[in-house]
Parts: C-alpha cells; structure tokens; sequence
C-alpha cells in the first residue's frame, strides 16, 4: 500500500463510500471521504491529496468535469474513476483527462488494492528521476507530470503518458513492442489494446515533433511498436 500519501474518496453511495474510507483507513493511509462536489472542491483545496478515486455521477454535479477542474488546478495527483458507467465514451473521457485507471462498479477491494500498489511502484520511480531531463529545445519534469515543448508551452502528462515515455526513454534506439508497452504500463488490465497505445504515442510523438530541429523522434516500427531515437 502506498506510504504516506493522502486519498480523498469521492463517492455519494454511501455503502461504498463508507466502506472504501473505513478500510484504507485502517490499512494506515491517510483517507478523507466527499460526497458530493462541493464536499470534494473543499477537502481538494485544504488537504491536496496524493490520491483521487473519483466517482461520475454525483447529486450536485459530473466527476468528469470536477476532474477537469482538478487537473486545473494540479497535475501532480493520481486520479483513478470508480464508476458505474461501463460505456468505451466515458472511459475514455475519462483516461483523455488523465485517469490512471477506470474501475468499472462493482469491483472487488482487493482489484483497488492491486491498483494502488501499482501507483506505489510508479511513485517510488518518480522519486529516483532526474529534477529535469533536456533533449534539445525539449524539457521533461518526469516529478511535476510535465513537459515543455519547441514551442515553449509548458504541458500535463498523465502518469500512463509518463510512464510510456520513461520506457521509450530507457530502451532508446530499440524497438519497444506494444504489449511490453501494455505489460509495463497497464499490467494485466483488460482495457488497454494496441489501439490505446497508439493513441498515447500521437500526444508524445506530436511533443517531440515540435522541436523540428531537435534530436528527438518516435518512430513507428511497422507491426511490432516504436522507438525512440536521440540523434
């Protein structure tokens, strides 16, 4: 279980909510419980949680768009949905906002559990990485969950687009197939298929594109995935 990190629960069934804060509670995390948006925008502002398990259908407002305004406001913060809603729109409004993860109601504690372990590990790398990585005109601020372009312009990533580039990144000159993208990155999910991977790589290969002068290129490897090459 992730150490020392703050979770707010976002959550108006009040079994479920009840349930989930009771439990990590007890496991030792630091867990605060909102059931509604207002409740939500005011634990976000005076707590700044590590951890946000986010609902969509709440009495005074829609999940997706208090994530929005919480991605705003931070970029710093793991989001996972914990929805209902199983349509492929959603989920991936969802991951578009920067979701980490959608878990599909119901679910099994123990699957949220697997999941959060999984946010651990990636949160422990963050710690080891370099304050700031240039190639070229390009900046990487794996820790902030940000980029800089050729252009200038300061950009979010999500973790899963963090983490795929620090993958590219540490096999550089080398393919890196799609399911080893899929095996490293989502493990062993449902959701994710090559189609996925591919839509992620389009936001980082337009990053890197934006220093047309630059050393940086993803290239597509026909049949098998992508490789990042520094010139």
């Amino acid at each position: 279980m992730i150490a020392d990190a703050k979770i707010l629960i976002v959550e108006d069934d009040n079994n479920l909510g009840d349930t989930l804060h009771e439990y990590l509670n007890s496991s030792g995390q630091q867990c605060f419980l909102a059931k509604s948006v207002s409740e939500a925008k005011t634990i976000f502002e005076s707590e700044c949680p590590d951890i946000v398990l986010m609902d969509i259908t709440l009495p005074d407002g829609n999940g997706l768009e208090l994530a929005r305004i919480f991605r705003e406001s931070r970029k710093d913060f793991f989001l996972l949905f914990l929805s209902a809603l199983n349509d492929p729109d959603t989920k991936v409004e969802g991951f578009e906002i920067g979701a980490e993860d959608y878990i599909t109601k119901p679910f099994a504690i123990k699957e949220l559990l697997i999941r959060l372990e999984r946010l651990k590990e990636f949160r422990q790398d963050l710690s080891k990485d370099e304050e700031e990585i240039s190639i070229g005109d390009l900046k990487i601020w794996f820790k902030k969950f940000e980029v800089k372009d050729g252009l200038g312009n300061i950009l979010p990533l999500s973790q899963k687009e963090c983490a795929i580039l620090k993958l590219l990144l540490a096999n550089q000159g080398n393919a890196t197939t799609r399911d080893e993208i899929i095996d490293k990155v989502w493990g062993e999910d449902k959701y994710p298929s090559h189609r996925t991977v591919d839509n992620y790589i389009v936001k980082l290969r337009k990053w890197a594109d934006s220093d047309t002068q630059g050393p940086m290129e993803i290239q597509s490897i026909r049949g098998i995935g992508y490789k990042l090459i520094i010139k």
